[in-house]
């Protein structure tokens, strides 16, 4: 059972935590993982996060890593009390442009009824969510029968590039978990939550194409050499087909069909594709495959140009033929597509494209797999489906309708979190995603904000669960 130190330490947090006072400091530490600069921003931020996790009656352990550090506590009592396991992110996105935003991104302010600053969203308010909630629970509660895991690492923004050697050292003791709760997905809404059921994994290729040794008058050469530009847009063209589906030879052939009460969650979305459309400002749309725009971003695969480039850049013109050209290439997979098969697949088909004229190199960038986990008592629920699982999932459904007024949505998701993968691959735990962000909070741009009617909401959401789950 819990000792007295740590009974006394979660009553004092639970008396003393104010989750907006809470979340206004920890967005105060600039925490940017991709610039050096800010690497007393991010010590700032995983001190923070430690010292919330201590007052809590958490064990912390700062597992240090090539570059930012990642947090691994843990809460213990009886082995055979139910185990979760808790995943986020302490680091955040650059905030450039900083004169787009409306206050200052790491000067936190509340205005009409939401908090702005960098990571609010994402994913500081989501974690300081989760602490409210146990803070709450454990004052009330001190010897609650649960074991707790909590994973915070400081480069999710960046790729996660020290979670595989984490998971060398760390796999067998988050295995003990039943499950992994995350709040790093969306929802439509702060009335609304999604419960997440799949992310896309990623496949990165970047394509370079060389002709000549240097820029060449078009005048004097032009006619005689092939244009890499020329040859490159060839190639990327040639790999989707006019319905917009990638023309990539096995490219849709693992993809597992959608199921029909996919497709009917999907109907109680509360958006339509006219209103979709409005807030893209988009002409039409492409989908691919027989889906509509709102079934593409979350059935099916993709092949993306993120960039592309060559030659002259500035103002006007200047008359060259470029000596070489680029395009930055993404696949988000579904679930049962193998990323390092579907790299192999689009890289040949990019060769089989590339004519003779210029010279080819495709650099091969990180992958990550795809996940899904199926709610119980579906047609696709796995007959082997952890009971501990499908509880969570049960008592969020209870809790989330009763503390927002809706059921949850049960969707899959079009983005990409490959740690959560991960966390399934190398540990064999599922995950329960519950959405904590809407689009209106304008992740990884000015302005990002979160909503703190949602943030109350969900609060008192997360103590019911978490009470559930432990059988209080």
């Amino acid at each position: 059972m819990c000792s007295l130190d740590l009974r006394e330490g979660q009553r004092k947090l639970g008396r003393m935590l104010d989750p907006i006072e809470a979340l206004k400091e920890y967005i105060r530490f600039p925490s940017v993982s991709t610039d050096p600069a800010y690497a007393d921003g991010l010590k700032g931020a995983r001190e923070y996060a430690t010292g919330l996790l201590e007052e809590i009656g958490f064990t912390v352990e700062v597992v240090e890593t090539a570059l930012h550090p990642i947090l691994f506590a843990e809460r213990f009592g009886d082995p055979a009390w139910p185990h979760i396991a808790i995943y986020g992110h302490y680091d955040v996105q650059p905030a450039d442009p900083f004169e787009l935003w409306s206050s200052a991104p790491f000067e936190p302010e509340v205005r009409e009824g939401r908090i702005y600053g960098r990571g609010t969203a994402d994913n500081k308010g989501p974690t300081i969510v989760h602490m409210s909630a146990l803070a709450r629970v454990l004052a009330k509660h001190p010897d609650l029968p649960l074991n707790i895991t909590y994973v915070i690492e400081g480069e999710e923004e960046i790729g996660s590039p020290s979670m595989p050697k984490f998971f060398d050292s760390y796999a067998e003791r988050i295995s003990k978990a039943d499950f992994i709760l995350v709040s790093d997905t969306g929802s439509p809404n702060a009335e609304q939550l999604v419960i997440t059921t799949a992310l896309r994994g990623l496949v990165d290729l970047e394509i370079k194409v060389r002709g000549p040794k240097s820029d060449l008058h078009s005048g004097i050469h032009g006619g005689a050499v092939y244009n890499p530009l020329q040859a490159l847009m060839e190639i990327c063209a040639a790999l989707h087909n006019p319905d917009g589906s990638v023309n990539v030879p096995g490219f849709y052939d693992d993809v597992l069909p959608v199921l029909e009460w996919e497709r009917e969650e999907l109907k109680r979305y509360p958006e339509t594709v006219e209103s979709y459309q409005a807030m893209l400002d988009v002409p039409a749309f492409y989908p691919a495959n027989g889906l509509s725009p709102l079934e593409a971003v979350r059935f099916g695969p993709t092949l993306e140009f993120n960039g592309i480039g060559g030659g002259y850049q500035g103002k006007g013109s200047k008359t060259v033929i470029a000596s070489e050209a680029f395009a930055k290439v993404t696949c988000r997979l579904v679930a049962n597509q193998d990323p390092h098969k579907t790299q192999d697949q689009v890289v040949a088909a990019i060769e089989a494209l590339c004519p003779a004229g210029v010279t080819l190199n495709v650099r091969r960038g990180p992958v990550a797999e795809a996940y899904l986990a199926v709610p119980p008592e579906r047609p696709n629920t796995p007959a082997d489906q952890p009971a501990a699982l499908a509880r969570a999932f049960k008592s969020a459904d209870r809790a989330i309708e009763q503390c927002f007024g809706n059921a949850p949505i049960y969707l899959r998701e079009g983005g990409s979190i490959p740690v959560i993968a991960d966390f399934n691959k190398r540990a064999g735990l599922d995950a329960l995603m519950i959405g904590l962000f809407t689009p209106i909070d304008n992740l990884h741009a000015p302005d990002e904000g979160f909503d703190l009617k949602l943030m109350e909401n969900a609060i008192t959401a997360f103590e019911q669960i978490f009470c559930d789950i432990a059988g209080v």
